[in-house]
Parts: structure tokens; C-alpha cells; sequence
């Protein structure tokens, strides 16, 4: 519950359309007319492609009792008599006053805030880092993607009394943006994943992409703690006030893993080191790849002050729902589900998964975008490591085709070149296991609902 009065304090300069009462408070705060409920307060934010004051009466139809607008209400949605019971609060700019007020909460809470960023590996960091909290702490953690100049406000509007840390996510498109978020978070703990070509069409070089992820470390406090890829050259050397903290397999990491042993579709094991101690971990996220994510939770648990044994407890949990997936194919066939989005470091992780599999490796990559001056030698990279660990490669789309093009360069006679999903066409065996993988653009999900089959009882994953 957050009260009118505190809205009022927390967006900054305002005025209120209607005489409102000051004890009125609001259930949560939503930028989407279809997310409101009874008490919500909504904020029209103007989009690319909408403008949300116009969904200001659906949001009050569906139960909204407060509005945060850059214009005045106009006339004929609401009902005489009912401009009392609506707090309309007009700001010079409401992403704003969105932020101001996101700020002013997390400030009214004594907690402590981790936030996440990095080119690949975000998402499944943070859960692993609140997984591992969730052991001695409350924890409230990003949804979904919010991790956006509206999303990530969004999530600290939902502290409450009773969480001591949050996980946040930090993502960008361009310089600034991370330290936009850092100004409104002030992040106790700031973990960087790695630096990769991803969004290097925007920014058009790896070491602009470094600059604007280290916002983020450079963006702690001196008393704040920075956990670093110390396997990533470009982010274990991030300039930052605040202590330093290096996580992966080198030895001089303060937290490392040695030992590491992929189980396939069981997930991973390996030999965690926390400085001076060490234990021995098992986690069921899949590849080899995710014991960064492992290894970047279980510092900040260390930060934290954590035992070990509570760290490894936490790498334990079940994973949540993340964005890979194994479903049944056609005649028996595995389809490996990771369509989300696909840049050569997480295209080449999961190439890795694959060949820890049995049977025929097969998989179906499609364009790898804004990639910029780096998209032919990335494409190009892939298709020689496909031509290692794939039985067959089908390639997707006029990008795609430089992977199989390398890839048959490579000695790999099994290629098939299609420009568009509906020419792919795959003959499916018992022993398949089918990794299907491009950029969001590619909509590399609509081959997987092609594919899926029923699960036993007529279920589907």
C-alpha cells in the first residue's frame, strides 16, 4: 500500500485535477490499463507505438482510484460525482515522476539492493542470486523482463515492510541508461555477467558496450561491493569505487569453481571455492555455461554473509521457469526450446549443452542481429563450432547462411539452408535432440509450436 501523501511527496512538482481525500492510498501502481485493479494508481506513460492517456478510462473502469497524467482529464468518461473518489495527478512528465516516485520508495526501506546487468546470462543470474538470498533473507526480485527505465521502477514500487534485499535487473540499449537506473535503485551490489556483441549494431564496438555496463559498478558507493566476471577482461577491470569481488574458473577468483562436470539434461556439478573454503555444489541448470550464474550468486551470498553450506543449498533450489525449455518433438524426439534470443556467446553455450547430450545432435539456428561490423565473423565463429558438436545444422534466414556456409567449410556435409521458417523441413528420429535458437526478430518459437507434440496424458510443457 503506498498513501496519496506519499505519491504526492514522492513525484515531485504536480498539482491534482480534483479535491481529493489525502488518506486515499492505492493498492499498486501499473502502466498497462489492463494490469489495474481496485486501487491502483496508473500511469499514462506516452509510448512508440501508444500513448497511455488514452487508456486512462479503461484503467479507471477496471478499478484504478488514481492517475498520474501529463495532461488535463477531459470531459465525458467520468461520471458526475465520481471526480472525488480519483486522485489525478498532472506532472510535466510522467516517466518522471514514475521514477521519482520509485526512488523515493526504495529510499523509505531499509534494504539492500543487488543489481544485475551484463550482455547475456541477466536473467538466470538474478534468479540464481535470489535463490541463493531466499536461504536466510526476503527477497523481492524482477519479473519477467522488467528491467527497463519503467520496468525496473515498477519493481521497486512493489517493496514492502517485509523484504530486506532486492534483485534487480538492469538492461540497455545505449550509453546512460544503466546509470539512469542506478540513480534510481542506488544498488548496494552490482554483479556484471560478461561483455558480448549484443545490441553492438546500437553501440558499435565491444568497448562501448564495456563503458556502458560499467555504469554500473562505477555507479557503487565506496562502502558497496562489485562482482565481477573475473574470466571476462572487460569486466574484471571495470573501474569502480566500491570493493571488488571476482567470480569464474581462474584461480585468482575469490570465488571459483574447479571440478565442473556437465550432466546434461540433469544439470551441472562442480567444486565451489568461497576464498579459503570449499563444497561441493550440484545444480540443475543445464551446461556448463551456467555455473557463471552459479558462481556470481554464490558471491553475492558471500557478500551477504552467507555460509557456504547456505550458498550451496541455494545453487540446490529447483531452477525457476527460465527461457530454455526440452519438449517432446515428432517420434520421440527432444526439441531444446531456447527461441527467447540468441547472440554468439549464448549460441555457442548452448551448442555446448548439446553435445553433452546422446544420440543425433541436431540444431536449427536462425539470424543472430545487431551484431554490426561483427556479424560475419560471429556468424561465421558459430558455424565452425556447429561443424564440431552438430550431427545436422539447419540455417535460417540470410545471416544464418554464413554459419552453414562455415560450417560446410569446416567438413560438415549435413547443412541445410532455408530462407525462411516455413522451407524448413526435418525428418525426426527417437535418438534426436533438436536445439532450435535465433534472435528475437527470427520468431524461432513458431518452428518449436510447429514441432511440439503432446506430452503423455495429453499435457503440453
Amino acid at each position: 500500500m503506498i498513501f496519496l501523501a506519499q505519491v504526492r511527496e514522492g513525484i515531485g512538482a504536480h498539482r491534482l485535477a480534483f479535491e481529493t481525500s489525502a488518506t486515499m492510498q492505492f493498492t499498486g501502481v501499473v502502466h498497462d490499463s489492463r494490469q489495474a485493479v481496485p486501487g491502483s494508481l496508473f500511469v499514462a506513460l506516452r509510448g512508440e507505438s501508444a500513448d497511455g492517456h488514452q487508456f486512462i478510462p479503461d484503467a479507471v473502469r477496471r478499478g484504478a482510484t488514481g492517475v498520474i497524467a501529463e495532461r488535463e482529464p477531459g470531459a465525458g468518461w467520468l461520471p458526475a460525482g465520481e471526480s472525488s473518489r480519483l486522485a489525478y495527478l498532472i506532472v510535466p512528465d510522467a516517466l518522471r515522476a514514475l521514477q521519482d516516485l520509485a526512488h523515493y520508495w526504495r529510499r523509505r526501506h531499509a534494504i539492500r539492493v543487488i543489481a544485475v546487468t551484463g550482455s547475456v546470462g541477466k536473467t538466470t543470474t538474478r534468479e540464481m542470486i535470489a535463490a541463493v538470498l531466499s536461504r536466510r533473507f526476503q527477497v523481492l526480485r524482477s519479473e519477467a523482463n522488467l528491467n527497463t527505465e519503467t520496468g525496473l521502477p515498477l519493481t521497486l514500487l512493489k517493496l514492502e515492510a517485509i523484504h530486506q534485499r532486492a534483485v534487480l535487473e538492469m538492461g540497455m540499449y545505449g550509453p546512460g541508461e544503466i546509470a539512469a537506473l542506478c540513480r534510481i535503485a542506488e544498488p548496494d551490489t552490482g554483479v556484471v555477467t560478461n561483455v558480448g556483441p549484443t545490441h553492438l549494431e546500437r553501440l558499435g564496438s565491444l568497448e562501448r558496450i564495456a563503458e556502458a555496463k560499467g555504469e554500473l559498478p562505477r555507479s557503487l558507493s565506496s562502502a558497496g561491493w562489485a562482482v565481477l566476471n573475473g574470466d571476462d577482461p572487460r569486466v574484471r577491470d571495470m573501474p569502480t569505487p566500491a570493493r571488488r569481488l571476482l567470480f569464474g574458473l581462474g584461480e585468482d577468483c575469490e570465488v571459483r569453481a574447479d571440478e565442473l562436470e556437465s550432466l546434461g539434461l540433469a544439470g551441472i556439478c562442480f567444486r565451489l571455492h568461497l576464498g579459503e573454503r570449499s563444497i561441493s555444489v550440484s545444480s540443475a541448470l543445464m551446461g556448463r555455461h551456467q555455473v557463471y550464474a552459479c558462481l556470481a550468486a554464490a558471491a553475492v551470498g558471500m557478500v551477504e554473509g552467507m555460509s557456504p553450506e547456505d550458498i550451496a543449498m541455494g545453487l540446490a533450489s529447483p531452477p525457476p521457469a527460465l527461457r530454455l525449455r526440452v519438449v517432446p518433438g515428432p517420434n520421440g524426439s527432444h526439441l531444446i526450446d531456447d527461441t527467447y534470443n540468441a547472440a554468439p556467446v549464448s549460441v555457442h553455450a548452448a551448442l555446448d549443452l548439446l553435445s553433452d547430450l546422446p544420440g543425433r545432435r541436431v540444431a536449427v539456428l536462425g539470424d543472430m542481429l545487431e551484431l554490426g561490423p561483427y556479424e560475419e565473423s560471429a556468424h561465421r565463429e558459430v558455424g565452425r563450432w556447429a561443424a564440431a558438436v552438430l550431427d545436422r545444422l539447419v540455417v535460417v534466414g540470410e545471416r544464418a547462411r554464413l554459419i552453414g556456409e562455415e560450417a560446410r567449410a569446416s567438413g560438415m556435409a549435413s547443412v541445410q539452408f532455408a530462407a525462411t521458417k516455413d522451407e524448413v523441413e526435418l525428418e525426426f528420429g527417437p535418438v534426436d535432440w533438436v536445439l532450435i535458437k535465433g534472435s528475437r526478430g527470427m520468431k524461432m518459437e513458431d518452428l518449436v509450436a510447429r514441432w511440439q507434440q503432446p506430452e503423455e496424458g495429453g499435457r503440453r510443457q
